[in-house]
């Protein structure tokens, strides 16, 4: 074979392997991120207005999750 095409098929072997880590890895970085920041929920959304001082109703819970859904 030409030095040329074993070069290129190197390259290319490298780009796959490289894309293949890249992708695991931040799969699992990702995976950690939401292991640790779990995303909000309603028991959360509960507890911030308990800690305000406030009693929420089921129908401000709804609208607050309602709301932060609406920008994800």
């Amino acid at each position: 074979m030409p030095t040329a095409v074993v070069t290129l098929l190197y390259i290319l072997l490298g780009c796959a392997i490289g894309a293949a880590a890249g992708w695991y890895f931040t799969r699992r970085a990702f995976e950690k991120q939401l292991k640790e920041n779990p995303p909000v929920n309603e028991k959360m959304i509960r507890a911030m207005f308990l800690q305000m001082g406030r009693k929420p109703s089921e129908a401000q819970i709804k609208a607050v999750m309602k709301s932060m859904n609406q920008y994800q």
